[in-house]
């Protein structure tokens, strides 16, 4: 197996998350440089993990032109994507590893997407849940064909679209297995989260229909359903698959339930590590180790792969267009078409949407 020279840019929360991944995974990953504007983090991170001075950089240009990598990862704000993208198509690197949203709009989604098409980069977008155990022993269920055909996949977060809202609609995709989505139709409201570095309505809520069939039906934001108390706001999404014969779900927080043709008339379910604990001893390192994978072996292509995540962010897009043309929209959209749908959504969506102050995130559930 080759070990693949990766440069990253941020140590932040997450930044610190990706970087240890790498530096976990010291048989498949060269961690060749580390760059943070902030140079006091940066530094403390070294001293912490024992890192060189000479791999840190203040500069992410420099560090790329220093360095050649074969993989760049960045963990910054939305609005650094295609910046950061366009780095890496100059540099040429073969692997992309970025943070969600994958963009603030469709335009630059696509224009992300259609660089590292052009470019032969491979990239992923950090839609890591789909490695806890919850949702694999959930896909595991499904895939066995205990709830015989499925119908419906569903999702709730109290997290708002930009923030979990992009995961879970990853998630969905990956549900079902990659089937692409005909027609979505939807509802948004509530302005004052469009001003967040996430910026998303306060409320979505979509229907679409997939080329298979199979319908979903997914909430994002305040009003969606709740499962957990409102201290773990972060953490309280659901992802639920209805078949012919029974359902099975699973959470953020590590639960599971089912009730299947094998169950015998019973609900059936379990516990596992909170999300706090498996995303950085089993999350990040998976999601990583896969990427290795690919980068190895073109057949072995990742389940992160900018693709689902471009049609995820594509659908929606079309949720959003759909709730503020009140309109059906069919897939797929031209993105060079589109204009600025947050944008749009701060100019029309009404100041007030609901009696009272919005609650804020500690209080929403």
């Amino acid at each position: 197996m080759k070990k693949h020279r990766v440069a990253q840019v941020g140590v932040g929360g997450r930044g610190r998350i990706h970087a240890d991944a790498f530096l976990k995974l010291s048989d498949r990953f060269d961690l060749v440089g580390l760059c943070d504007l902030d140079r006091e983090k940066l530094n403390a991170y070294a001293i912490g993990k024992n890192l060189s001075s000479g791999i840190l950089y203040v500069d992410a240009e420099k560090m790329l032109a220093d360095t050649r990598p074969d993989v760049f990862c960045f963990v910054t704000q939305p609005n650094l994507r295609l910046p950061m993208a366009e780095l890496a198509g100059k540099y040429g690197v073969k692997g992309l590893a970025f943070e969600k949203p994958m963009a603030t709009s469709l335009r630059e989604a696509w224009a992300i997407t259609k660089l590292c098409r052009e470019n032969g980069i491979k990239a992923i977008v950090c839609h890591q849940h789909k490695y806890l155990t919850s949702l694999q022993k959930m896909k595991e269920i499904v895939d066995s064909g205990d709830i015989g055909e499925v119908i419906y996949v569903n999702a709730t977060c109290q997290a708002w679209l930009a923030q979990l809202g992009t995961h879970y609609m990853d998630y969905i995709l990956w549900a079902n297995n990659g089937s692409r989505a005909k027609w979505v139709v939807g509802h948004v409201h509530g302005k004052e989260l469009l001003s967040d570095h996430h910026p998303s309505p306060n409320y979505t809520t979509g229907h679409l229909e997939f080329e298979n069939g199979v319908r979903s039906y997914f909430e994002f934001g305040k009003l969606s359903a709740s499962h957990m108390p409102r201290e773990r706001f972060w953490v309280d999404d659901r992802l639920t698959l209805y078949g012919t014969h029974g359902y099975a779900w699973g959470d953020a927080n590590g639960r599971w339930g089912a009730f299947t043709k094998s169950s015998k008339g019973e609900v059936i379910g379990g516990e596992g590590d909170v999300w706090e604990v498996q995303q950085s001893t089993r999350l990040q390192p998976l999601y990583l180790a896969e990427f290795a994978d690919w980068l190895d072996d073109d057949s072995k292509i990742h389940p992160c792969n900018i693709n689902i995540s471009y049609h995820g962010y594509e659908i929606l897009e079309a949720v959003c267009i759909s709730a503020m043309d009140h309109i059906r929209v069919d897939l797929p959209i031209a993105p060079e078409e589109c204009q600025d749908i947050f944008e749009r959504m701060r100019r029309e969506l009404p100041d007030c949407p609901e009696r009272g102050r919005p609650a804020g995130p500690s209080e929403w559930g």
